[in-house]
């Protein structure tokens, strides 16, 4: 009896047992100031999720590698599982990361929230490349730049910790919304042309006496 009471009870605790959040680092580079690199994340519990970048003015990211500065000044969008936008990050506001050596300016990104289990999904882009919103589907501004507003030079680099989740996966970029538009005209050409090459396709049958 004691046996099967241990046996349950490791049995709840294994289940009960609450989701690992972890902290993860991303490093890579734009090709220009248009483009937007996504991340995926998934919360297990309900917790607080931490996003900012390291590349601006540079410092240590979660994973202990050193970022040198001088990176571009980003912006970041955070979504929900719908795509819809939760909110947006242009600068930290709290005083958090460090100035840049050459600027002094605090244009890294810095953005805290409590946010519910479920699939989430991050922007980070350059300034002042804004995501439109209200919905991920709505694209961006597209008028992003590698150099900054007080004039300064900055290279294409970004890094980017995703902190307090259970999972995070980096995922493609998104095209610019010229590269939308046209892609959206020549799929509906495409289903124009196949309408019109098929006018009969989809008619029912005429039935045989």
């Amino acid at each position: 009896m004691m046996k099967r009471l241990a046996l349950a009870i490791t049995a709840a605790a294994a289940f009960s047992s609450p989701t690992l959040a972890a902290d993860l680092s991303f490093v890579g580079n734009f090709s220009d100031g248009n483009d937007v690199q996504l991340f995926n994340f998934v919360v297990g519990a309900p917790s607080t999720v931490t996003l900012r970048s390291w590349s601006y003015a540079g410092g240590v990211n979660a994973q202990g590698a050193t970022i040198d500065r001088g990176g571009f000044d980003p912006i970041l969008a955070l979504f929900d599982g719908n795509g819809f936008q939760i909110g947006q990050n242009d600068d930290d506001q709290t005083g958090t990361v460090a100035p840049d050596a050459v600027t002094g300016e605090q244009f890294d990104v810095f953005l805290q929230r409590v946010l519910d289990p479920g699939n989430y999904t991050v922007s980070i882009q350059a300034y002042s490349n804004f995501a439109i919103g209200p919905n991920l589907s709505d694209g961006f501004e597209g008028d992003g730049s590698l150099t900054d507003v007080t004039g300064d030079v900055r290279n294409n680099k970004w890094a980017f910790d995703i902190l307090g989740v259970e999972s995070a996966t980096q995922v493609g970029s998104v095209p610019e919304a010229s590269t939308w538009a046209m892609m959206i005209m020549g799929i509906g050409f495409v289903g124009y042309a196949m309408r019109r090459r098929n006018p009969a396709e989809g008619r029912k049958p005429a039935l045989t006496v």
